[in-house]
């Protein structure tokens, strides 16, 4: 396991005779340690991430009104709405005399 400048990472168990690896195993260094030095790779892998990360901000320049236009904005939209829904209505036949004579 490499050690990312952990100054305490594990011992490398290869080279141990068969006796020191059973109590180096034993006593959970081992798990301490190679712990570290994940918490490491991990705290350095998110500092990475972060100084990469684009961020998160709206430009705003100068005369563009800033965030949105407003209350201004949805009346007018409201308005269009409502000026579409009349003239659609008004292309539409008139349904209340359909059935007067239909059975004479």
């Amino acid at each position: 396991m490499q050690k990312f400048g952990v100054r305490n990472g594990p011992v490398d168990r290869r080279r141990l005779s068969d006796q020191d690896k059973q109590a180096y195993n034993g006593s959970g260094a081992y798990g301490e340690r190679a712990q570290a030095v994940g918490r490491t790779r991990a705290f350095r892998g998110r500092r990475a991430y972060d100084a990469k990360r684009p961020i998160a901000s709206t430009p705003q320049t100068p005369g563009t009104g800033g965030m949105g236009v407003g209350l201004g904005a949805q009346q007018e939209r409201n308005r269009e709405i409502g000026a579409n829904k009349r003239k659609s209505e008004s292309f539409r036949p008139d349904l209340d005399n359909v059935n007067e004579g239909l059975y004479d």
